[in-house]
């Protein structure tokens, strides 16, 4: 994993706003006496959130000071996790994913298409709606190739419906979420192929069982004897 550093520029300080103390609290108080540590992740994760999707180093002492850890504790996994953005990011922080299934179905063109529309890796468009970076597997790669919108995931993309999504995002237009060819969860792309039979999920009855006949002898020990 190649070095992860601080951006050169930072913010003068940072503090949780009263709903996230509050929400810090609730996660600390999840952990027994003595292990608060155990919270870092979650509070790292909240501060980033407010910071608008990146981790800047007040942000990462404020969380030290919180959980009562040394300053370079909280820096080590803030550096070591790709999760934390180092740097700031777009209001829209695209996620590429590269791994093989995604490169196999076309990633290599989306990346042109980022680089194109966004410029490149961490860099943020001059509005401040867009930046990208390509990203290991995401876990959707059926529906590859795919890209990670801040929460949201972008599935069956082309590059022209990348370019359209980018386009639609950096001017505020409302846009779809997940498979951008209408495929249903991870079914095939020409549609489901098995289980498609209504019938199958037609509930019906149980055959209602013969009834015992009350008045039938039963064999015993007399029968045998006959």
């Amino acid at each position: 994993m190649s070095v992860r550093r601080l951006a050169a520029e930072q913010p003068a300080s940072f503090a949780f706003t009263p709903e996230n103390e509050a929400w810090a609290d609730r996660q600390i108080a999840k952990y027994p006496e003595g292990r608060q540590a155990s919270a870092v992740i979650p509070l790292l994760w909240k501060a980033q959130e407010q910071a608008g999707g990146w981790t800047p180093e007040p942000a990462i002492r404020a969380v030290a000071d919180k959980l009562g850890m040394a300053y370079i504790r909280v820096l080590e996994i803030a550096t070591f996790y790709t999760m934390f953005n180092l740097e700031p990011v777009g209001r829209h922080f695209v996620q590429l994913c590269g791994t093989t299934p995604c490169a196999l179905r076309g990633a290599d063109k989306l990346k042109e298409v980022c680089h194109r529309k966004i410029g490149p890796e961490r860099h943020v468009t001059e509005d401040g709606a867009l930046s990208w970076l390509e990203v290991e597997c995401l876990g959707a790669c059926a529906n590859a190739p795919m890209v990670q919108v801040n929460y949201d995931y972008f599935e069956d993309l082309t590059p022209e419906s990348l370019e359209k999504l980018l386009d639609d995002l950096q001017a505020g237009r409302p846009v779809k979420t997940g498979s951008q060819i209408g495929r249903q969860s991870s079914a095939p792309e020409s549609g489901r192929a098995s289980l498609t039979d209504p019938s199958l999920y037609t509930r019906k009855p149980a055959d209602a069982a013969p009834a015992a006949d009350a008045e039938a002898p039963r064999a015993g020990a007399g029968d045998a004897e006959a």
